[in-house]
């Protein structure tokens, strides 16, 4: 018997039920996340999930790309797990906010790192990834 999606732990490492965590910002149209940080972890989360409609919407209008083609990574990319490094300012009264993490996935059995220090930035109330700054390995 497959578990309800519900009380399946969210993909973003909280150790939280999915509707309890990042669940509640992606299928709840108008449900914001309050911190800088909760809005990363909800947008690995949609990235593991395939849910590009939810990245568009989360992202900055004047730097957000008009499509991700995640469709075409689904099948290829499978996603291990985010690590929050640092996460400053990007609280509930803050205006702007940084936070580094590593994301790691697998592309055809081969394990890769992605890590990125993000901004973002919070316009009408609303927390909004801006861009991010690459770190080679």
């Amino acid at each position: 018997m497959a578990k309800s999606p519900s009380l399946t732990l969210c993909p973003c490492g909280s150790a939280r039920p999915y509707a309890e965590c990042c669940g509640r910002f992606i299928d709840t149209p108008g449900q914001a996340a309050p911190t800088a940080e909760a809005l990363m972890r909800s947008r690995y989360t949609a990235y593991t999930l395939g849910q590009e409609p939810y990245l568009l919407a989360t992202w900055l209008e004047a730097t957000r790309p008009s499509t991700l083609d995640l469709a075409d990574d689904a099948a290829v990319v499978k996603w291990l797990g985010l690590e929050i490094r640092r996460a400053e300012q990007g609280g509930e009264h803050d205006q702007t906010g940084v936070v580094e993490f590593v994301a790691r996935y697998k592309v055809g059995g081969r394990a890769h790192r992605l890590h990125e220090t993000s901004r973002f930035r919070r316009e009408n109330g609303r927390w909004f990834y801006l861009d991010g700054e690459l770190h080679e390995h």
